[in-house]
């Protein structure tokens, strides 16, 4: 029996920290954490949170390692629905990220809480 992908989300969110857009934007206003949107750059391009940086779901191993080498960096994660978030939250904790956080409302809420 396959698993669905709302199963599969549900499953990760079990081992995963997260947080609201709200709640975030308040650690990120501290200036200690980076807010990392993982969906595709043409997704980015038409509607992206305030200060987030771009990181596609499929590069984020590989890009994370080298623009944030500390393991203990803040880190947020996004997406548009909080399914992506969740996957790439669950993945950086495997490279030894402690200090990632997903951020799993829709991406209209990561805009609304970053605007300057």
């Amino acid at each position: 029996m396959l698993t669905t992908i709302p199963e599969l989300v549900a499953q990760i969110k079990q081992s995963i920290n997260f947080t609201s857009a709200s709640d975030a934007r308040k650690v990120i206003d501290q200036g200690d954490a980076v807010l990392i949107d993982v969906r595709e750059p043409d997704e980015f391009a038409q509607r992206s949170a305030a200060g987030a940086i771009n990181i596609p779901r499929g590069l984020i191993e590989m890009k994370m390692l080298q623009l944030y080498p500390d393991a203990q960096q803040a880190i947020f994660v996004h997406c548009a629905t909080g399914a992506r978030a969740c996957f790439a939250t669950e993945q950086l904790q495997r490279l030894g990220y402690s200090n990632v956080v997903a951020i799993t409302c829709p991406l209209d809420g990561v805009c609304d809480a970053c605007q300057p």
